[in-house]
């Protein structure tokens, strides 16, 4: 009998990251596009109680972090949300569609993040038609995207500290603003009701906050290279997002206190350049808006990067069309999927408001968190060797709940969000549909894909990955 060739087993990915690095990723992960944009977008829809929404959309995060902590520590080498639910249900429909929708919320994020570039932050230094700005933007960003970007924890920690950097200088030109009489405190309790009922209005502007709160179930994607997972992953993220929500509080304070409602409202994604402006008439928005840019650029980066890889992933299963997974031979990036993800970035930037785009892509996490929460009850009869951290079951219980409502029409939501999404995932359905007809029955297995927006390429040679 011919004696079986063996197949060398693949290293172990390095565990260099330790809580103070994890501590910074999670934190990075957060902040971005959402609170640098959408500032103005949630107060016209709250009026001047604009911390309510950001307050609550953190709370509503916080709940279903539990349930990523205690998966992430049963399964500390499971590849996310995708994998998550391959494992409590076994349905391959079901996870295909999670793992697309996971795909089309980077796309509608960094689609949002180009609008915020070109609106916004560029404007601080020229003028150009927002379809050139756009195709340009997107462009550099495929361009970076085909050469082969190998994303590293520790420059993470300098994107972070920039993007610390512009929210505290809004924070402290808030209050120094306020200390010298130009507050006011009463617009902190004001509800607008005047096309909503109190209640609806709040969770209509949650809606659109949670955008800010995204991110953060990124970090379980890191577990592999991460010392003792099941031990600093707890406090890491749960740390990490109460400092990133606590930051998100202070910046809806003094935006509100610092401008009346209607100016911050106008102001729309230039909300916290008006707030500067205000708050510190002599400071140079220049700066600020290259900060922004900075915080949009990697927002819309690092979401293209993860879409267009899921891409790839998929079609290697078998559930796209193989064209997905087709590999350039020099640069080894999957070029056909990121010139599909460009594309449709590309056509959400110059025909969809920046508010549904921010909508858009919280309504497709919500979704997918809400089955995680449910995922977390299913596999407690799935019992590990090993100790690892257990959420109270009322966490996830309460995550079902309020994750599963502000991702229906009973939360004010608008219907031009549903609409958007809708039509990505309508795609996704077409693109099983056709493969299902073509190949026969689909077999699906996520547990290689990654849908990380930070994690190194998983296509790359090594020496490309820095």
């Amino acid at each position: 009998m011919a004696e079986q060739a063996t197949v060398p087993a693949q290293p172990e990915l390095k565990r260099a990251i330790g809580p103070k690095l994890l501590l910074f990723f999670v934190v990075g992960d957060i902040l971005g596009t959402g609170i640098y944009a959408l500032t103005g977008d949630v107060a016209a829809v709250i009026g001047g109680a604009l911390w309510i929404p950001f307050l609550v959309a953190f709370v509503v995060a916080f709940l279903t972090a539990f349930s990523y902590l205690e998966l992430v520590g049963k399964y500390p080498g499971a590849g996310g949300a995708a994998l998550f639910t391959h494992r409590a249900f076994g349905v391959q429909f079901l996870t295909f569609m999670v793992t697309f929708t996971v795909m089309s919320s980077g796309v509608t994020s960094a689609a949002s993040a180009a609008k915020a570039f070109g609106d916004t932050y560029l404007k601080q230094f020229l003028t150009l038609p927002l379809w050139l700005v756009a195709f340009v933007f997107v462009v550099g960003l495929a361009a970076i995207n085909f050469r082969g970007v190998g994303e590293s924890v520790k420059a993470n920690v300098l994107l972070t500290c920039v993007e610390v950097s512009g929210l505290a200088i809004i924070v402290i030109a808030g209050f120094y603003a306020i200390s010298q009489g130009k507050g006011d405190a009463s617009r902190l309790v004001h509800v607008d009701t005047s096309e909503n009922s109190f209640l609806l209005a709040i969770t209509a502007a949650t809606s659109l906050a949670f955008f800010a709160m995204v991110g953060f179930e990124d970090s379980v994607n890191m577990a592999e290279e991460t010392k003792d997972p099941v031990k600093i992953f707890p406090k890491a993220m749960l740390i990490g997002m109460g400092v990133a929500g606590s930051i998100y509080v202070l910046v809806a304070v003094v935006s509100s206190m610092v401008l009346p409602t209607a100016e911050l409202a106008g102001a729309k994604s230039g909300a916290l350049l008006r707030v500067l402006q205000v708050g510190a008439p002599g400071f140079p928005l220049q700066l600020f808006g290259a900060i922004g840019l900075i915080a949009v650029i990697n927002s819309a980066l690092i979401n293209m990067l993860m879409a267009s890889r899921l891409l790839y992933g998929m079609a290697n299963e078998r559930v796209l069309p193989s064209v997905f997974g087709t590999v350039h031979p020099t640069r080894r990036t999957p070029w056909v999927s990121i010139l599909f993800t460009s594309a449709i970035a590309y056509v959400l930037v110059v025909s969809v408001d920046l508010s549904v785009l921010g909508g858009t892509t919280a309504l497709l996490l919500l979704a997918v968190f809400t089955i995680v929460n449910i995922a977390v009850l299913v596999l407690r009869k799935d019992k590990v060797a090993h100790e690892h951290f257990k959420a109270p079951t009322w966490a996830p219980i309460l995550g079902i709940v309020f994750c599963g409502f502000l991702a229906t029409p009973l939360s004010g939501r608008p219907l031009v969000q549903f609409l958007v999404a809708g039509a990505l995932l309508a795609v996704g359905v077409l693109f099983w549909l056709v493969n299902y007809l073509a190949v026969g029955r689909v077999s699906f297995d996520p547990s290689h894909l990654d849908d990380s927006r930070d994690h190194p390429h998983p296509i790359e040679s090594d020496e490309r990955r820095d």
